[in-house]
């Protein structure tokens, strides 16, 4: 989305501004920005396996690359943000966090509970992380997202993707795909072998990773709402809470 998945290292500009303008425009307060890694962090992770664990000596220069990788386009979207008025501030996931076995086993969070109190917006993203039992691992941005909002009690996750939201089956190819405008864990469990992988390099698996990490939110009864973030408005829309083209995840 905020990148050219396409292009390593290339970042979408004219999308991050148009996205921080939504953003800026909406007025949500206490508000967590979460982006992935895209061109930038993704290609990076895959050529040097940095989510299967530290194996070899020559993984820790693609942990320098991919963490620098990420700061930058970090920077982007921070920029970004100012630009609008906003005081955005970037918070390094793998300086606060180490996961277990790629789940989130230490987080502190004392440092983000105050930048939102104090009317801050804390933008984090997908990183490469320390972890207890492979050494380093990569943590996503949808797991991060599901996480915080469990910590901190957000009222909803909104998922902005290149797609209206989830479909029946893969809508970019095969049969004609239905969009699905609310589905359930319960209903969302029989049919996730229907949700397609993503085609493009994606080490964290695409819409089955993203639908997969949030689901321990919505266990806690926290919705999920995708939307496509492509489309001018939409994110500003869903920060309204307006009425717009998307899907909502709920426990039922």
């Amino acid at each position: 989305m905020i990148t050219n998945k396409e292009k390593p290292l290339t970042p979408n500009l004219l999308a991050i501004k148009r996205l921080s303008h939504e953003i800026s425009e909406a007025k949500v307060t206490r508000l967590i920005l979460i982006h992935g890694g895209g061109s930038f962090g993704h290609p990076l992770a895959k050529k040097y396996a940095l989510s299967e664990g530290y194996r070899e000596k020559s993984q820790l220069i693609g942990f320098s690359k991919t963490r620098q990788a990420m700061a930058a386009l970090n920077k982007l979207v921070v920029d970004a943000l100012m630009r609008q008025n906003i005081a955005a501030v970037g918070l390094q996931p793998s300086a606060c966090i180490v996961t277990s076995s790629g789940r989130i086993s230490c987080f502190e969070k004392q440092p983000l509970k105050n930048m939102l109190d104090a009317g801050l917006l804390p933008v984090l993203y997908g990183d490469v992380v320390c972890d207890f039992d492979l050494g380093f691992t990569i943590l996503s941005g949808d797991q991060l997202a599901a996480f915080l909002a469990m910590q901190l009690g957000a009222k909803q996750i909104i998922l902005g993707i290149d797609l209206n939201g989830l479909y029946t089956s893969d809508p970019k190819s095969g049969p004609p795909a239905r969009l699905i405008r609310h589905i359930t864990l319960h209903e969302l469990g029989k049919m996730q072998h229907e949700i397609g992988e993503a085609k493009a390099t994606d080490v964290t698996r695409g819409m089955l990773g993203k639908v997969s990490a949030v689901t321990p939110a919505v266990e806690r009864r926290i919705p999920v709402f995708i939307v496509n973030a492509a489309k001018s408005d939409n994110i500003y829309k869903a920060l309204k809470g307006e009425k717009v083209t998307g899907t909502t995840i709920v426990k039922g």
